[in-house]
């Protein structure tokens, strides 16, 4: 448990000074703590510490968690999200993080009326038009934002980058610079259903020069909870 408290510690101190280097609050960046394999128990011990926000990658894994965790815990989908788990995804998460075509928004939109409250989705963009990664390319954005004008139960919130790896973090800043950048131009358009509010950007290795560069919401699972276990036959 001190470990945890101390990676907190850690992580909330580089967001503070991050934020006002770039002469920002640092209440404005949010932390989703990502949980892909953490077991529930130390998902409540994050609870405990004031976390409430956690991210997922597969739609299964969120399910049994929450039903673990019970109450008081808030899910996001971080992970590509495939149309077929369209219907699960919007009456698990408060926040999907990965919509990267207007056919899967329009199948969110299908199934979300389901759930107690309008379900929030950001648009996934491979800027760096990786063919290993998910996410729009930056010609497809405006379909998914006509699709999002149309829909009735799900609203794009902002837009969400996985730059490609570098070990050297300030290689990345010209991806989320570029993304903000795109909001900035899709806040100009002002759409029905779309409001350019959050930049999901940066994860343990990043994220200070994703806060720097405007994130909103920065995603953390390593540097909260340690090295992720090797899943069985991968190496360490």
């Amino acid at each position: 448990m001190e470990d945890f408290r101390d990676r907190l510690a850690s992580v909330r101190e580089r967001v503070t000074a991050a934020a006002r280097r770039s002469g920002r609050s640092p209440d404005s960046v949010g932390l989703v703590a990502v949980t892909k394999t953490v077991p529930a128990g130390r998902i409540g011990e994050a609870m405990r510490h004031g976390l409430s926000v956690f991210g997922e990658n597969r739609v299964q894994e969120a399910r049994r968690k929450a039903e673990e965790v019970g109450p008081g815990a808030t899910w996001h989908l971080v992970g590509h999200l495939q149309r077929n788990k369209a219907r699960d995804a919007a009456r698990i998460f408060r926040m999907i993080h990965s919509v990267d075509s207007a056919a899967l928004l329009e199948e969110l939109d299908h199934h979300a009326g389901a759930a107690e409250s309008p379900l929030e989705v950001l648009i996934q963009v491979n800027l760096a038009g990786e063919a290993t990664k998910h996410g729009a390319r930056e010609e497809q954005v405006p379909s998914i934002l006509e699709a999002a004008s149309r829909s009735r139960h799900v609203g794009v919130k902002g837009l969400m980058i996985l730059p490609p790896y570098d070990p050297d973090p300030g290689k990345s800043r010209r991806y989320f610079r570029g993304l903000a950048e795109m909001a900035e131009r899709i806040r100009g358009e002002v759409i029905e259903n779309v409001a350019m509010r959050e930049l999901s950007m940066g994860m343990s290795e990043d994220f200070e020069v994703a806060v720097e560069e405007g994130a909103t919401l920065i995603r953390i699972g390593r540097a909260l909870f340690g090295e992720r276990p090797p899943k069985k036959g991968e190496e360490g």
